[in-house]
């Protein structure tokens, strides 16, 4: 699929309820669970377009051994957290994440914050479609699920309008349109400076 563009279509909400009864109804839903990992997501903005204007973001993701980069584009979708991504993979281990930062900042790319989570990974099958359904801790946010799709240009408004059922359907309502980043930002008395 050289030079189709993948957008991630997803929506986020607050879990303040109890993690334990929402992974329960997954898995009465038919729901897969996976391995649960731990991310660490290093954030960086940009040395003249500020990411926090622009609704971008520039990650180095590591999980365990293995690492990303990943820019995120601007939202395109009021309701959902429709985006453009790109996510190239990195060598394994710490010292390549090091460089990298390096790198990145001999650029003056600025390092803003590492967002660290636990994740439970889940796959649903709901309406014909593959849904990633995610449970996240937050190291002081809290948790969180997420909705998520990947899909091409042509499929996008489909793929918007089943997370949103889907969320619906899970009894979802409140969501959380705010990066992880911004709400920890929020938190600690900074202002957003990318995603």
């Amino acid at each position: 699929m050289s030079g189709t563009q993948q957008f991630e279509v997803e929506q986020k909400f607050p879990l303040s309820g109890g993690v334990d009864e929402f992974v329960i109804q997954l898995l009465e839903l038919g729901a897969t669970e996976h391995e649960e990992i731990r991310q660490a997501d290093r954030y960086f903005n940009h040395p003249v377009r500020d990411f926090a204007v622009t609704d971008e973001a520039l990650r180095i993701r590591s999980v365990g051994d293995q690492n990303w980069l990943t820019w995120k584009g601007p939202k395109i979708d009021a309701k959902t957290k429709t985006r453009r991504e790109i996510e190239l993979p990195l060598g394994g281990g710490a010292a390549t994440t090091e460089q990298l930062a390096e790198v990145l900042q001999i650029l003056a790319f600025h390092p803003v914050a590492t967002v660290s989570k636990r994740r439970r990974q889940f796959s649903l099958q709901f309406d014909g479609r593959e849904f990633e359904v995610v449970v996240d801790e937050v190291d002081g946010l809290g948790s969180f699920t997420e909705i998520e799709l990947v899909t091409d240009q042509a499929g996008l408004a489909d793929a918007q309008q089943a997370v949103v059922q889907l969320g619906e359907s899970l009894g979802l309502t409140r969501t959380e349109r705010r990066s992880y980043l911004a709400l920890l930002l929020e938190q600690q008395g900074q202002t957003n400076t990318g995603e």
